[in-house]
């Protein structure tokens, strides 16, 4: 989980978390690998120690309570991932080039976020588990994507609609349009079946033609 490693370092706000130290960044990968296995519910703070090779008590050190723990890991992987995928250097590659065209924005869009969850699907494993029963990670999502995410992405619709390349659907619908199939194949490729034998080029090229035509033969290149 390489992005993971840089996120601790760099996404945990000095006004909120000290610097980590080595025997919290092994905290936190621990607890990534157990809650990703067993889910939050089913997984206690002594066997994240005995993972990290830590007594049970550093971690009542740094972490008040098992949410708290939850909360650490999540808050910079909804910064990095965020709603649905966001850090601030994702923005950066994605949007600060308005796209010329609706195949360009999906091709980068999706190229950008396969190789993020590719490093961290234990991490997405544990939003999509635990996003539902603590309301705090929903928030956290949402703040994310209504003020980071959103006006740049309004933005490039915005410009692909002056350019006649999109329809004119409301901005909203159009957003939701495009990252259903994206995250719904996400999810599959690294979650629900990692271990069919996908080829992932072809995979991304598909999911960009289904989204600019859809399934109907005859409305956009072939997908051979």
């Amino acid at each position: 989980m390489k992005e993971f490693e840089e996120m601790l370092h760099t996404l945990h706000p000095p006004s909120e978390e000290k610097k980590l130290t080595p025997k919290q960044e092994q905290i936190l990968k621990a607890a990534v690998e157990v809650f990703a296995e067993k889910g939050y519910a089913s997984s206690s703070t002594s066997e994240i120690a005995s993972r990290a090779n830590v007594a049970e008590g550093t971690i009542f050190r740094h972490y008040k309570t098992k949410k708290d723990l939850l909360i650490a890991i999540v808050k910079p992987f909804m910064r990095g991932f965020a709603v649905p995928f966001f850090a601030a250097r994702f923005v950066q590659d994605v949007f600060d080039v308005p796209p010329e065209k609706l195949e360009d924005l999906l091709k980068t869009l999706i190229k950008n976020r396969f190789e993020f969850v590719k490093e961290n699907a234990p991490l997405l494993k544990i939003v999509l588990q635990e996003l539902a029963f603590h309301s705090e990670l929903k928030d956290q999502f949402q703040e994310v994507f209504i003020q980071e995410i959103f006006p740049k992405f309004e933005e490039a619709i915005y410009h692909l609609k002056e350019k006649g390349a999109v329809v004119d659907f409301p901005n909203p619908t159009m957003i939701r349009m495009i990252m259903s199939p994206i995250i719904g194949f996400l999810v599959t490729r690294f979650l629900i079946a990692p271990d069919l034998p996908w080829d992932d080029e072809k995979e991304l090229d598909q999911t960009v033609h289904f989204i600019m035509h859809g399934l109907s033969k005859g409305t956009g290149s072939s997908s051979d």
